[in-house]
């Protein structure tokens, strides 16, 4: 089935591209989410029309990715599980994690933005990609730390504190 794209889309093209797609890919997502049209003389004329304000609204849509993007550069997550003692984790680490931690940090994403190759089973540094908008994308460190590793780090953080109040106070008298 020959579709209209209205939106960039990964390996398939760019707005205003003519696609040859499977047509259960077109009925099942890309009419339904409104990111592309039949390919009908009816349609390649409303693209004609639509194309400025469509282009318009997607630059839109890309400058407020872009202006999110920059913010979230400089965003890492450390996420606590519970692993073995080889560090595989008892469950696993999914988009849906990912979306609740970047909420407490002040980002809205959603599960579908969040590209991952599999989920993450394994304590330790992980990069994951953020899909902001097609053509805007953030690579967002994730660290795993085990429930011990957090309460050591814990300790460590309260230990250093106190001792530079101590020093202030050393300092101050």
């Amino acid at each position: 089935m020959k579709v209209i794209l209205l939106e960039r889309i990964e390996k398939l093209g760019f707005i205003g591209d003519i696609a040859d797609v499977k047509s259960g890919f077109a009925r099942n997502f890309l009419l339904p989410q409104k990111k592309a049209l039949r390919s009908t003389a009816a349609n390649l004329d409303y693209f004609a029309t639509k194309k400025a304000e469509i282009e318009a609204n997607n630059l839109k849509l890309k400058e407020g990715a872009e202006k999110v993007a920059s913010k979230m550069t400089d965003v890492s997550l450390i996420l606590v599980r519970n692993a073995s003692e080889s560090g595989m984790l008892f469950g696993s680490i999914r988009g849906n994690d990912i979306c609740e931690s970047l909420a407490d940090k002040g980002f809205k994403i959603s599960k579908s933005q969040v590209k991952m190759a599999s989920p993450i089973k394994t304590i330790g540094n992980h990069v994951v990609t953020i899909v902001l908008h097609p053509e805007v994308t953030v690579n967002v460190g994730i660290r795993v730390i085990t429930v011990q590793e957090q309460e050591i780090d814990t300790k460590l953080s309260t230990t250093e504190a106190t001792q530079g109040e101590n020093d202030n106070q050393a300092t101050e008298a």
